[in-house]
């Protein structure tokens, strides 16, 4: 085995060079830009109404109830943004920035802005797609819509592979060792203690289906996007005069970085655009496939009143979780320092709040975005392996041994030693993308017609009214 190790690190890198290179990163902003171009730039003209007919309608209390078999519209939401909203908000910035400077969150908001359109796209295929299974319940994501819509069960299985085995990795094991690390390094508890305590908490919550899981999600998500905000608002008060200069900095090293920067840096517009659209896309996972195999549960009837969602999560995601992480690291000076990943974000966290609270509070705040993604992760898991089972006499038991293995991933993954993990997971996730683009490009004129005919009917309602 030992012998096979380094042939198959080799393997990885290379898949990954791709898969994460200039070429894909292309592909996954360039479908953004066409979906954008076909619908008439749909994020930005019906900006207002999806954030009326989303958000709005949860906090109007309006939104449509979960039923007996399904969940709720803003329960979809909260399980995909509890999947969304993890490391790569905290790690994946920081990372962005340290490598590519500045101006890579700029590139992040471009990746965002058009990132809208292609989960948009995604989950309006997955509603219009999906299935309803054995147990009464809707299924769907881009296996069924490349299956079904584009008519390549080959390529449909690919996808479905490729997730159920990334679950382990970016959605479970990586996500339990930062929280243990973080939780070790803030507060001095044994990994393995973390761990047992990750194991029930997931346990509990898992082996109870998409049901329990939204359950949680819709509670978990809000309180803590709200605290990282909050946290976040509060560090950015107290250095308000550096607010301005720092979004300056960043427009400005977005495309000349070593004339913004003084040229001692050793940024490269290259390397700004690179980590900032890759580092966007591992947050807000626009492109991957992952988002809508949640969305597909809701009992929601309209494709594109779910698809609303999608443009609501991307913004929420990046446009604010992200630049306040960002603004909290350029603000605070911290990025020109020796730090890299979470050790960047925690001591912007620790300079600009007194004593070690910003710390302690980033801890909290990471330690809930990554339990959240091992939740989203497992379900996006169970309904994958559901969907290369489903036609045989073993999907039940399938589901069960994976929800068993998937729970002791989550100890193995806290007291472990993860670098040829994230490697290899970092890949799996990537390698998702590919079928699934195909599938949304290829089908980008279903998109077209069921937005064409929603916003007609919608006219034609106000019209009658």
């Amino acid at each position: 085995m030992e012998q096979l190790l380094p042939g198959l690190l080799a393997l990885n890198e290379a898949v990954n060079g791709f898969v994460w290179g200039p070429v894909m990163l292309i592909v996954l902003v360039g479908t953004g830009v066409y979906l954008s171009v076909r619908t008439g730039f749909f994020q930005i003209r019906k900006f207002g109404y999806a954030m009326r007919n989303t958000i709005g309608r949860v906090l109007g209390g309006r939104s449509q109830k979960a039923d007996d078999e399904n969940i709720s519209g803003f329960q979809a939401v909260s399980t995909a943004l509890a999947s969304t909203v993890g490391t790569g908000n905290v790690v994946g910035v920081a990372t962005a920035i340290s490598l590519g400077g500045p101006g890579a969150v700029f590139w992040m908001w471009v990746s965002a802005f058009f990132g809208m359109m292609t989960k948009y796209a995604e989950i309006v295929l997955a509603m219009k797609y999906r299935h309803v299974n054995s147990e009464g319940r809707y299924v769907g994501g881009p296996m069924y819509y490349i299956h079904d819509g584009l008519k390549q069960p080959w390529l449909a299985y690919l996808f479905a592979i490729f997730a159920t085995l990334a679950t382990f990795g970016i959605g479970n094991m990586t996500q339990a060792n930062s929280i243990a690390g973080a939780v070790e390094s803030s507060f001095g508890v044994d990994r393995m203690v973390t761990g047992i305590v990750l194991v029930v908490l997931t346990a509990v919550v898992i082996l109870g289906g998409i049901k329990s899981i939204a359950r949680v999600t819709e509670k978990l998500v809000p309180v803590m996007a709200v605290f990282f905000v909050v946290m976040s608002l509060a560090l950015l008060a107290l250095h308000a005069g550096q607010i301005l200069p720092s979004l300056g900095l960043i427009v400005r090293s977005a495309f000349d970085p070593a004339s913004a920067l003084g040229g001692a840096a050793g940024f490269t517009l290259a390397q700004a655009i690179r980590m900032g659209v890759a580092r966007g896309v591992f947050s807000n996972e626009a492109g991957l496939g992952s988002a809508p195999i949640a969305h597909a549960a809701s009992n929601t009837r309209e494709p594109v009143e779910q698809g609303l969602w999608g443009i609501f999560e991307v913004f929420v995601d990046t446009i604010v979780i992200c630049t306040m992480t960002a603004l909290v690291i350029v603000t605070t000076g911290v990025w020109q320092a020796e730090h890299e990943g979470a050790a960047l974000t925690i001591a912007a966290f620790n300079h600009g709040l007194p004593g070690t609270i910003g710390g302690i509070g980033l801890t909290i705040g990471l330690a809930m975005f990554a339990y959240s993604t091992i939740l989203g992760w497992s379900y996006y898991g169970e309904k994958s392996l559901e969907f290369l089972f489903r036609h045989t006499a073993h999907v039940k038991k399938a589901i069960l041994v994976y929800r068993i293995v998937f729970v002791a991933a989550v100890l193995a993954g806290a007291v472990g030693s993860l670098k040829v993990v994230w490697d290899i997971a970092d890949t799996l996730n990537g390698l998702m993308a590919i079928p699934n683009l195909i599938g949304v490009l290829l089908l980008s004129g279903v998109v077209v017609k069921e937005t064409r005919s929603y916003v007609d009917r919608q006219k034609s309602r106000e019209l009658q009214d």
